[in-house]
């Protein structure tokens, strides 16, 4: 059985909680100079886990990821809602022949994310 067609995923931790963020909607956009395509959405699973948010085939150049963090972010502030509503996060595909994960770390009043494996 061959290799997966190469992709965008993501997983989302609320480190707060110490568990999975389920139900955060994510979108992924390409980029070519001003312009921005919409070319994958989804929303994370029970396991925090979106495992293709890519709907298209994976090419050199610029994107974005988007998380909309409204509603579902923790706060500290009680029923005040979460202080981050969204984060977007810009990165380049250098190697379309391999698949890019991006997490992301949540908690109250903190957001992180990397180049996962």
């Amino acid at each position: 059985m061959g290799e997966a067609e190469p992709t965008v995923s993501t997983h989302v931790l609320d480190t707060e909680r110490g568990r999975p963020a389920a139900g955060v909607r994510v979108s992924l956009y390409r980029r070519h100079g001003t312009e921005e395509r919409l070319v994958g959405e989804g929303t994370t699973d029970t396991d925090g886990r979106i495992r293709r948010v890519l709907t298209e085939e994976l090419v050199v150049g610029d994107y974005r990821l988007v998380f909309d963090l409204g509603g579902v972010s923790p706060s500290a502030d009680g029923d005040r809602g979460p202080f981050f509503t969204r984060m977007s996060v810009e990165l380049h595909v250098s190697d379309p022949n391999r698949s890019y994960h991006v997490p992301l770390l949540l908690a109250s009043y903190s957001l992180t994310t990397y180049r996962g494996s």
